[in-house]
């Protein structure tokens, strides 16, 4: 090992999931000159699944950032240099390999007019090539060179060399490509008062789109000579203050992992989705008297807990749920645990972080569990490992107002069900109509592992766990 490679130390960006391959760079906390310390965070990343910081490895002074913030990193490439021997003479760390790069060769002097060779001259459909002169063709308004005409008239009327042409063709004829020509005379323009910008005096497309928007009367400018460019280099023109209708965002980080994975999970396991509507009068009543027992004291209690709960009794009820589906090994995986799935939504797009072995956790500290993990997911600290190995998810979409929906499973997982909205409506109670607390639930699950017999069965029973949430006890 050199001494410049022992005194500047590499850190590269690591797989900070399972199987990764890159990160995007959110923000760095040191920049080159700071001194830094073994396990300082120095930078935050995000992956397809969460933003992680990361904490650098050495102690010493930051000698280089190789990549900006907002910049999206290979696995394995180099993010920060670190001196750890800062003071000491040495030489500069070793850059990367470089690409050489060949010096421009000089130009060579300029030939004599005489010995340069004929230049090519453009061809095209109906005119064909001068032989008889190498230079330019004439512009309009100039007579062309009497051998070029007879070229054209030659290539026109289909006669060999030495036969007599039967039609003169107008020596001020512009030059135009024959869609230009029907372009100009679709527009109802003509060509000869066009003025050319094209190579060798050929009117281009461009010239007659110009043409037709100046204004009769109005002289065009006259623009020097110059190579045409070609269609994509032309800047498309400023649009007015306002007007933008448009606005493009890279599909990068967490967006393009659930592109990914609900694409995967939508066209490889059949989703069946049932549906149910209930009264849910007595668990908000239930959820009002626990904000008050001291065993909750500092939780957040709210509907959503006491689903989960009924949720958890329901697998328990009918534990073939709780399965997934080995498409390598031709198994279906049962499971005694439940890694419950909380969907979340946060600034870079909804996560899904579990709760591991919430069958086994109390009332209060599922509460617990639940009030940690939406905090977390909401300052966009989730870490990957929380996001995996999910058994069955809830999503609460009665949060945005919507009553219901046809949720799209987690890949991996064989049920996710949706919470609607709860709502004060008409129900028949003990045989009276009356207002009451009403809400719906919707299940999907796979068709494959999970039939519409079990999918009921645990669909019902978390419908009357809610109804009478005296079954929390009476089924646990």
């Amino acid at each position: 090992m050199t001494e410049t490679s022992q005194r500047f130390r590499e850190f590269k960006m690591p797989d900070v999931g399972e199987g990764l391959t890159e990160a995007e760079i959110l923000k760095w906390y040191v920049q080159p000159g700071d001194t830094v310390t073994d396990g300082q965070v120095v930078c935050e990343v995000e992956t397809a699944k969460a933003a992680v910081e990361l904490p650098i490895p050495y102690d010493g002074v930051v000698h280089e950032l190789r990549f900006g913030e907002g910049v999206t990193v290979d696995v394995g490439q180099v993010i920060i240099t670190v001196d750890v021997a800062p003071g000491t003479p040495a030489a500069a760390p070793e850059a990367p390999a470089q690409v050489p790069v060949a010096e421009p060769a000089p130009e060579p002097a300029p030939e004599p007019e005489a010995a340069k060779p004929a230049a090519r001259q453009p061809v095209l459909v109906g005119y064909g090539v001068s032989e008889a002169s190498t230079k330019r063709r004439a512009r309009k308004g100039t007579a062309a060179p009497a051998a070029a005409v007879a070229a054209v008239q030659t290539e026109l009327n289909g006669h060999g060399p030495g036969a007599a042409a039967a039609t003169a063709v107008p020596a001020s004829r512009p030059l135009a490509k024959p869609p230009v020509r029907k372009l100009a005379k679709d527009l109802g323009l003509d060509l000869a008062t066009i003025t050319p910008t094209g190579p060798d005096g050929i009117i281009t497309r461009e010239d007659v789109h110009a043409a037709a928007a100046t204004p009769a009367g109005v002289e065009p400018a006259q623009p020097a000579p110059a190579p045409e460019p070609e269609p994509a280099a032309v800047p498309a023109p400023a649009p007015a203050a306002g007007a933008a209708r448009e606005t493009r965002t890279p599909i990068k980080g967490v967006r393009k992992a659930i592109a990914s994975a609900m694409v995967n999970s939508a066209f490889t396991a059949p989703h069946v989705t049932e549906f149910i509507t209930f009264d849910i009068t007595r668990t908000m009543k239930l959820v009002e008297e626990l904000k008050s027992d001291k065993d909750m004291a500092g939780l957040r209690v709210n509907p959503l807990l006491l689903v989960a709960k009924a949720f958890l009794v329901a697998i328990k009820r009918n534990p073939d749920v709780n399965a997934a589906w080995d498409e390598v090994n031709q198994e279906i995986v049962h499971k005694e645990y439940v890694n419950l799935g909380i969907a979340a939504a946060t600034p870079r797009g909804l996560i899904v972080p579990n709760i591991k072995d919430a069958q086994a956790k109390t009332l209060p500290e599922l509460a617990a569990a639940l009030g940690e993990l939406v905090a977390t997911a909401r300052e966009g600290k989730t870490s990957p490992a929380a996001m995996q190995g999910g058994t069955v998810t809830i999503t609460n979409v009665g949060v945005f107002g919507v009553d219901t929906g046809t949720p799209i499973l987690n890949p991996g997982e064989s049920a996710i069900l949706a919470v609607g909205a709860i709502k004060l409506q008409p129900w028949v109670h003990k045989g009276k109509v009356k207002p009451r607390q009403v809400t719906t639930l919707a299940l999907s699950f796979d068709h494959r592992l999970v039939d519409g017999e079990l999918g009921s069965r645990v669909l019902a029973d978390v419908a009357a766990i809610l109804e009478q949430p005296k079954r929390l006890i009476t089924w646990a």
